[in-house]
């Protein structure tokens, strides 16, 4: 019987690996990984740590199980192939915009980090199928896909990371093109002076998109000078 005033633990068998994971997000978003341990969730849950590993063996197991499970909350079911393969890989670019931006806590496991998980294995299929329909062979089609998904989550994590960065900081780093560069002298750096009325700021959303459209024309010339590709099996 639990001692009046004592708050009682969490039943062992109440626990899930979706509760835990809803646990440890919450507690990566609020204190980062660095906070993320199994002590820290059982405080989340009021459970003992040990429960925790019935359902996960360590912490990296866990957080690459973390990972998986927020890209599937976070556009799940919305990359379904199309006819237009440029759309595709535009589309799937920015739903991993939106995902990191929206956990930049994550940014660095998410950018680094291989999960073997359904997710991410649905991710690859989906590009690996418009650089297939594009038109590059096979080869090149699984070249491209690594450095494509590569681009892609490093330009989404250094943005999450700017985010992530105390607020007097990131401040500092996105005005800096509009403050600092401009006031530059254009006999030491003329090149920055011809276009100074026209840099973006580090932050700037439009710059992935830019990136993004210069990954695509790149494709499209390799596809240009490939060796034919064989279509992906219908659906």
């Amino acid at each position: 019987m639990a001692q009046p005033g004592r708050k009682q633990r969490r039943a062992r068998d109440s626990l899930s690996r979706e509760v835990i994971l809803d646990a440890a997000e919450a507690v990566a978003v609020r204190d980062g990984l660095e906070g993320l341990t199994f002590q820290a969730i059982g405080r989340e849950l009021d459970a003992h740590p040990t429960s925790v590993y019935r359902h996960f063996r360590d912490k990296d197991e866990l957080v690459l199980e973390l990972i998986d499970s927020l890209r599937s909350r976070s556009y799940g079911g919305e990359l379904v192939p199309s006819d237009d393969w440029r759309d595709d890989l535009r589309r799937a670019a920015r739903h991993v915009h939106e995902h990191y931006l929206r956990y930049p806590a994550f940014a660095q496991q998410m950018a680094a980090r291989t999960t073997r998980r359904p997710r991410e294995f649905a991710n690859v299929d989906f590009i690996l199928g418009a650089l297939l329909r594009a038109g590059l062979s096979p080869e090149t089609a699984a070249r491209c896909a690594r450095a494509y998904g590569n681009m892609t989550r490093a330009m989404c994590g250094m943005e999450a990371a700017l985010l992530d960065l105390p607020e007097t900081t990131r401040i500092a780093d996105e005005t800096s093109w509009q403050v600092e560069y401009r006031q530059l002298a254009s006999d030491d750096y003329p090149n920055i002076a011809a276009v100074g009325d026209h840099l973006a700021s580090i932050g700037d959303p439009r710059i992935f998109g830019v990136a993004v459209e210069l990954m695509l024309d790149g494709i499209e010339a390799m596809v240009a000078r490939d060796e034919p590709g064989e279509a992906p099996p219908e659906a």
